[in-house]
């Protein structure tokens, strides 16, 4: 389900980001761009496409669209979170790295849960790692203050 906070659309934990490609061919993955789409994409697509669940993915600016049921999300997020775990296998973070890295307009950040260091992406472009001692950043200037977050 998309909930809308102050032109915001923020995915909630039981709705997926879709991409293209197979995991066993990881050179194939990239996010949906919705320029390359045509209008049967969400009735014919996009619920046989493969899935992600980051911890948060945020639309503000950059477009993007849902199957009936508000399930799957296809597009090109603004931001996308994750917080890693010791239970995240090396190979599923690299996996996503890579397939959030496809999208030149994605900010994506990943938090670990034993630092306060957040590392910074946009695109395949690694950015100024921030910290959640401080209030946060997005490049096009949204903030997040995640202090409670810190340890």
């Amino acid at each position: 389900m998309l909930e809308e906070k102050e032109n915001a659309f923020i995915l909630q934990e039981d709705c997926s980001l879709v991409y293209f490609g197979s995991e066993n061919k990881v050179s194939d993955i990239r996010l949906v761009d919705l320029a390359e789409i045509t209008k049967d994409f969400i009735s014919d697509v996009i619920d046989d496409l493969k899935t992600v669940e980051p911890d948060l993915v945020l639309f503000h600016h950059n477009r993007f669209i849902t199957n009936k049921r508000e399930t799957r999300t296809a597009g090109q997020p603004d931001l996308i979170v994750e917080v890693w775990s010791k239970s995240n296998m090396q190979k599923e973070r690299d996996f996503k790295k890579y397939l959030y890295s496809t999208s030149e307009i994605t900010e994506h950040w990943y938090i670990d849960q034993d630092s306060n260091l957040i590392e910074c992406w946009l695109g395949s472009r690694q950015l100024e790692n921030q910290n959640l001692n401080r209030i946060i950043k997005t490049r096009k200037g949204l903030e997040f203050d995640l202090r409670y977050l810190a340890i």
